[in-house]
């Protein structure tokens, strides 16, 4: 099924399906303790389509991360259920107890994106992506034709 986790642990693809507009194309995925606890620390920048899936989580922290990110936290179906933009260096995030998972994006993605709380994420890789955007087109096709 489509949205998923894999046993691939990078080059996730982030699509907003309610706005129909892609958030990241290259987010890697933080599911074992250590990953989730250094989550982004370390790093120097984060690139606009780079990012990290929290999994699983229900709130994160930047102590040690040296820029600011944008925060979405996902529940079980990847429906947003909360954005912080621009979340600060050397914070601790909110936690939301309905909170599945957790995308930490470069900063400015829920702005472009225009995402938006009840909108419906499909996070997968990008032969799933390929697939998922064929198969809407040719729903598309059959629709309006």
């Amino acid at each position: 099924m489509f949205g998923r986790k894999t046993n691939s642990h990078r080059g996730y693809c982030v699509f907003n399906k309610t706005r129909e507009s892609f958030l990241s194309l290259n987010v890697g995925v933080a599911d074992t303790h250590f990953a989730r606890l250094k989550g982004l620390a370390g790093h120097f920048r984060l690139k606009s389509d780079e990012g990290i899936w929290v999994v699983p989580s229900w709130g994160v922290h930047s102590i040690g991360v040296l820029f600011s990110i944008d925060l979405i936290y996902l529940d079980a179906d990847y429906r947003v259920i909360h954005l912080v933009e621009s979340f600060g260096s050397f914070r601790i995030g909110p936690i939301r107890k309905n909170c599945l998972s957790v995308l930490e994006l470069s900063p400015r993605t829920i702005y472009s994106s225009q995402t938006q709380v009840g909108d419906e994420l499909l996070i997968c890789s990008s032969s799933e992506m390929e697939q998922y955007l064929t198969q809407t087109e040719t729903q598309y096709r059959t629709v309006s034709g």
